[in-house]
């Protein structure tokens, strides 16, 4: 095990914010959990557009997305030749459809990089009570999507509804060493990256990327315990609206442009990763509303960061001085630590001249400090451990000298889990 992060991960710590798409048979039945008993023939999305799915995502910065291609349920949707639970099952396309399919295509011409969700627990699958059987049936489905769909960027493996359940991980590592050795897989079984820990978008500080144990799910407070401290940076996953699937009636719980932007300076902007679930609805088109809202912030994000003023560093014992060209008025500035051997930086102060117009607990990829507007030549960072270094000091004049501030959500209905 090791604290110093592979090429891999700093690639996907660089890409920083991806889509989710939560997509099934729940879309068409208003569920967020069902108990794989709907009709695989009430799948029928009427303009299914994956190009669109990838055009907003293009749109709006994300730099990948993750399929739900099998959620808790057990409908999968690809056919698959593991179970009768599938596309291959409904009217869509007349039984010839497969979703994952038409996002890898959408997502090879837009040259967007694909992560697929293939939930361990099957409420479905018969075999799933006997370990072993379903083992390899997990591993037969993990094996189609490896191999049918081209390179992915991701693996992700939920863990809610496997609490207290084990599965067999090393054969299902031997299938992506084997297949999608490149692939970064989400917190379970032999992990690169990890959750955050709730389902609110939000990282805290310190955001620490070695850790030696690993959060399952939202519904247990056991942790799943390695070996020693690893190198596992971590993803924020956080759904649009109160809900994972497009739902009909929940249109009022979409989070507003000034909440979510709070989401991003405290996922993106704290060194975490941000995976931002905007699901398609019953058309298999992304929702209008939910578009314009992402939209509208990604644009505002933007704009406040659209003039960096990049600055010369200077290493010295225990501080960075960061020198603009000229004065400048600032007051944002993000800091980037180098991480090639490791994350260092932990406790640091941004200071002009005698006064500390920041302060934290980690650096990281990137880390963003809102503070009141000062206007100087330079920026002093103090750093706690003598072996951080700071690969870049960018200064920002946003227009807002704070961040902004999360607001409290609606809980999701619990009417809509079976």
């Amino acid at each position: 095990m090791s604290t110093v992060p592979t090429a891999g991960q700093l690639a996907w710590q660089e890409a920083g914010f991806g889509l989710f798409l939560h997509f099934g048979l729940n879309t068409f039945h208003g569920r967020e959990w069902s108990d794989g008993t709907l009709d695989a023939a009430t799948f029928d999305p009427a303009d299914l557009d994956a190009a669109q799915w990838v055009d907003v995502a293009r749109r709006a910065g994300a730099r990948y997305l993750v399929l739900t291609a099998k959620h808790h349920d057990g409908f999968c949707l690809w056919p698959t030749d593991t179970t009768a639970y599938s596309v291959a099952s409904s009217p869509w396309r007349g039984g010839r459809g497969d979703v994952v399919g038409e996002l890898a295509e959408a997502c090879r011409t837009a040259g967007m990089p694909l992560g697929l969700y293939l939930s361990p627990w099957d409420r479905n699958a018969t075999c799933y009570p006997d370990p072993a059987a379903y083992d390899e049936f997990y591993l037969r489905q993990l094996t189609e999507l490896c191999t049918r769909y081209g390179p992915l960027f991701e693996l992700w493996f939920d863990g809610a509804g496997s609490e207290g359940r084990g599965y067999d991980w090393d054969a299902i590592m031997k299938v992506i060493d084997a297949h999608q050795p490149q692939a970064m897989v989400f917190n379970m079984g032999r992990p690169t990256i990890r959750w955050v820990g709730n389902e609110d978008g939000l990282a805290a500080d310190p955001c620490t990327y070695a850790v030696d144990r690993l959060g399952r799910s939202m519904f247990t407070a056991a942790a799943d315990r390695l070996d020693a401290a690893r190198y596992l940076p971590p993803e924020c996953d956080v759904p649009v609206r109160a809900h994972w699937f497009w739902q009909p009636d929940d249109l009022d719980t979409l989070k507003s442009a000034e909440h979510l932007l709070a989401i991003w300076y405290r996922s993106v902007g704290l060194g975490a990763g941000l995976l931002l679930n905007v699901p398609p609805d019953r058309r298999g088109r992304l929702d209008e509303h939910d578009t314009a809202r992402l939209l509208a912030v990604t644009a505002e994000l933007r704009r406040r960061f659209a003039t960096p003023l990049a600055a010369r560093l200077t290493h010295e014992p225990g501080r960075v001085v960061a020198e603009f060209a000229t004065e400048v008025e600032l007051d944002h500035v993000e800091l980037r630590e180098e991480l090639a051997t490791g994350q260092w930086a932990g406790a640091h102060e941004v200071r002009c001249g005698e006064a500390v117009v920041a302060a934290g607990h980690t650096v990281g990829v990137r880390r963003w400090h809102a503070f009141p507007t000062i206007r100087t030549r330079r920026v002093i960072i103090t750093l706690d451990d003598p072996r951080a270094r700071l690969a870049a000091v960018t200064g920002f004049r946003t227009g807002h000298q704070s961040p902004p501030a999360p607001e409290q959500q609606p809980l999701p209905e619990v009417s809509k889990v079976d």
